[in-house]
């Protein structure tokens, strides 16, 4: 496929995403603390096949040789996540100097190899002695989350600009605290909203404390959204449309814009907020820009008997379907930047995340081959490039992901990586969809480099 890039500006950030408990391991190495994932992959039944992250992908022991990878993608970015266990493992108080070299190390690697490092302050693994104290329902815990992101910024911020709060709040609040699918594990609706309450509080006061400490930083935070449609035209359809926006959407969106949490799903979730004066005010601490991660879009009909915000996913037929079962629909990440750009506002956006999973086979000749996701990623660019046409002021991709990884609750079956990973004996091997990320890097005038 033939991809007009022409649109995507000189200075495009074509970069890989990872996350720390997905590809780090070595948990229990130099001072790091257990987070609420170490606590919920080590429960029987939440993760398929009764994985963990414990080994990964030893990122903690191979990261040079991980750096070489983008470097033979030709990739001129990588967004990465900071362990809040492993810098702060006590959730607040003492900082572990180690867990903060290993951070500075991989940020001197990736300078020195010309990447661009970006830097996500909080993937999802809280640390569990917070979590026994309540977690993200307290209030404390987004304080504590504001100290740790300065003590992270002081350290990495001579080097580090690029600068994300959270990643993905809706499924540390939603799928963690409502739904149960994620750690820390709860089903409890009314501890999910005031989990939400606090994640955006605690963004707005993690913005305060970065900018305060590192001059010039860019600082955004990251959202999965979804483009939502009814089944049908039916109201009723219509109307629950409108509600899994709010949830997936306009829940995250608006207070950070100035907006405040929108009325209309207060009253679906009918739980008081915790508020306090100023609140509201920190959560919209102005930003620099806004983060999409997008895989899939969502159709939907109403479900007046369900849980909040009381609809279900239909299934449509004849659509084309990811290993996780996700609708592929690639003109679903152009409406969403469009709408970003247009009703938020958005002066600068980045595509954070963007992947596709499929059952991949190591050939015998000892190459991958995964034409599926090829098509994934050409479909998804061509999109993002058509958004840029249209005024999106689109600043750079992150394909998601560099290597295959822990994929959460689907343990290691679930392989999203440019990079597969034979995870008995740690061997990388680039796969089909990373050498067209390079030759695709390479048209626009990127870095370039052979994958071969």
């Amino acid at each position: 496929m033939t991809i007009d890039l022409a649109a995507l500006p000189h200075d495009f950030l074509w970069g890989t995403a990872t996350s720390a408990y997905q590809i780090e391991g070595a948990v229990t190495e130099d001072g790091r603390s257990p987070s609420i994932w170490d606590t919920f992959s080590h429960t029987p039944g939440k993760i398929d096949n009764g994985d963990d992250g414990d080994t990964a992908c030893d990122h903690y022991h191979r990261w040079r040789e991980d750096i070489e990878l983008m470097r033979r993608l030709g990739t001129n970015a990588y967004r990465l996540s900071v362990a809040w266990p492993r810098v702060v493992p006590g959730g607040d108080g003492p900082v572990n100097p180690k867990g903060l070299d290993f951070y500075d190390a991989l940020i001197d690697g990736l300078l020195e190899a010309g990447i661009t490092p970006s830097v996500t302050l909080y993937h999802w693994d809280l640390p569990q002695v917070l979590q026994d104290r309540g977690g993200w329902s307290a209030r404390d815990t987004a304080q504590h989350f504001a100290s740790y992101a300065a003590v992270v910024a002081e350290r990495l911020g001579d080097r580090v600009k690029h600068w994300t709060t959270l990643n993905e709040p809706l499924c540390s609040a939603w799928i963690g605290h409502l739904e149960g699918r994620m750690a820390p594990g709860l089903t409890d609706l009314a501890v999910a909203v005031r989990a939400s309450y606090h994640l955006l509080l605690g963004h707005g006061l993690a913005t305060q404390a970065v900018r305060a400490a590192v001059p010039g930083a860019e600082i955004g935070i990251v959202n999965n959204l979804a483009s939502v449609e009814p089944a049908t035209d039916r109201p009723e359809d219509v109307a629950a449309a409108r509600r899994l926006d709010g949830h997936t959407n306009r829940w995250w969106l608006d207070p950070v814009h100035g907006r405040g949490f929108p009325s209309d799903m207060r009253e679906v979730y009918g739980v008081e907020l915790p508020e306090q004066p100023g609140d509201l005010e920190t959560m919209a601490a102005p930003l620099d820009w806004l983060g999409l991660n997008y895989y899939f879009p969502s159709t939907v009909a109403d479900d007046p008997t369900g849980p909040a915000p009381r609809v279900r996913t239909v299934r449509r037929l004849g659509v084309h379907r990811t290993g996780m079962d996700w609708e592929v629909e690639a003109d679903g990440i152009e409406r969403l930047l469009l709408r970003l750009t247009e009703d938020y506002g958005a002066r600068k956006l980045y595509v954070t995340e963007n992947g596709s999973a499929y059952p991949d086979v190591v050939r015998p000749d000892g190459t991958v081959d995964d034409p599926e996701r090829v098509a994934y990623l050409e479909q998804h660019l061509a999109a993002c490039a058509s958004a840029v046409r249209k005024g999106v002021p689109l600043a750079g991709y992150f394909a998601w992901s560099l290597l295959d990884n822990f994929e959460w609750a689907y343990g290691y079956d679930k392989r999203f990586g440019l990079v597969h990973v034979d995870y008995r004996t740690q061997r990388r091997t680039v796969k089909g969809s990373g050498h067209r990320y390079a030759e695709i890097i390479r048209a626009h005038g990127g870095r370039g480099r052979s994958a071969a």
